[in-house]
């Protein structure tokens, strides 16, 4: 499976902007109409060109502001704005970043209390790689918590870690159906209509898988960083790529006294290497600590040393040549050939068997 052959869906929590404006916005992006639908969750919809509806629901959870000026100020529950987007392919992604720029123009904004939910179609999912999925999860978490800056209130209440009950007894049973591992899931008696059931609480969530046909990752903290959504969307759907194609998945948390390399070579294992995903493992990789070129960090000193004697041995031959260009173009020289070297060292690796032993995988 390629990750860019998911489907996904993406629902958005945001603020200082009014569901019924969010709406109209999105339908004027479109070149549409925008509507009030009512239910329970007092939703307005834009349709897009294809006839898609884009929500603007209320959501309780959202503590509602607004600007006014330079400060921000208790605003009314019209406020409470949560965008759900329809079915999305990959292509779409472009028009989920416009459309939140657009909003942020409008005064849209995100606070402590929003957050950012994925959903991936479950249709290809069967009860290996819905372990397999688990099991990835459950080795990088940590890891993803930190990348993704997840506040320990948040982790605790809204996406909580994978559950170590639902874990062990998945891993010792082994389920072979959907059904097994549903009754796993609740552990016992099935909850699936039950929308607010508690399970759905945590950064995997696989209660929508049963009551919706999405596997749902609920850790992303709210923004209206277009850029960022755009890399919590590839990630979601690397994840879930690799969950389908790989036979089986190892539980073991990743230890690693080098996150950033670690997390970087893991990114890389998911797909996301080249220019297309640079700006993705940019975000990524932002809030760990390490080095990014290497494992050990006595390599990057070692390294650095290699540096050094190099510019010591390019000074010398021009100092013998009698030739004084510029220093710095020189050294920027060297250290492009030092960075490809790092890269080749990197890719190398992030092939190797071995890693995929060490970090867990």
């Amino acid at each position: 499976m390629d990750m860019k052959q998911q489907r996904f869906g993406i629902e958005i929590e945001l603020t200082g902007i009014a569901r019924k404006r969010g709406a109209e916005i999105a339908a004027a992006y479109f070149g549409t109409q925008s509507y009030y639908e009512g239910t329970y969750y007092d939703t307005y919809v834009a349709l897009d060109s294809q006839g898609r509806e884009w929500k603007f629901m209320s959501d309780a959870s959202i503590k509602p502001e607004r600007k006014e000026g330079k400060s921000r100020v208790a605003a009314s529950d019209s406020y409470k704005t949560e965008m759900v987007s329809p079915i999305c392919r990959y292509e779409d992604i472009e028009t989920i970043q416009e459309l939140v720029r657009k909003l942020r123009e409008a005064g849209a904004l995100a606070n402590s209390s929003c957050g950012i939910h994925v959903h991936i179609d479950a249709s290809s999912f069967d009860a290996r790689t819905l372990r397999n999925i688990t099991n990835i999860m459950a080795a990088k978490e940590d890891l993803i918590y930190k990348a993704l800056q997840v506040s320990v209130a948040r982790q605790n209440r809204w996406c909580k870690p994978v559950e170590e009950r639902f874990l062990e007894e998945l891993n010792q049973k082994k389920p072979g159906t959907l059904e097994e591992v549903r009754h796993i899931w609740y552990n016992g008696a099935s909850r699936q209509r039950d929308h607010y059931d508690e399970s759905r609480y945590h950064c995997l969530n696989l209660h929508s898988v049963f009551q919706k046909g999405t596997v749902e990752f609920r850790l992303f903290n709210g923004t209206t960083h277009a850029g960022k959504i755009k890399a919590y969307i590839q990630l979601c759907l690397a994840i879930g790529a690799q969950a389908l194609n790989q036979t089986s998945a190892s539980r073991r948390k990743t230890q690693t006294t080098n996150e950033k390399y670690t997390f970087r070579t893991w990114l890389l294992r998911l797909g996301l290497n080249g220019d297309e995903f640079k700006t993705a493992r940019l975000h990524l990789l932002k809030h760990l600590d390490g080095c990014i070129a290497w494992k050990d960090p006595a390599q990057a000193e070692a390294q650095k040393e290699r540096l050094r004697l190099k510019r010591e041995k390019e000074q010398q031959m021009r100092e013998e040549r009698g030739t004084f260009g510029s220093e710095s173009d020189n050294e920027s020289e060297i250290r492009e050939q030092v960075i490809q070297e790092e890269n080749m060292h990197i890719e190398a690796e992030a092939q190797s068997p071995v890693f995929s032993m060490m970090t867990g995988m």
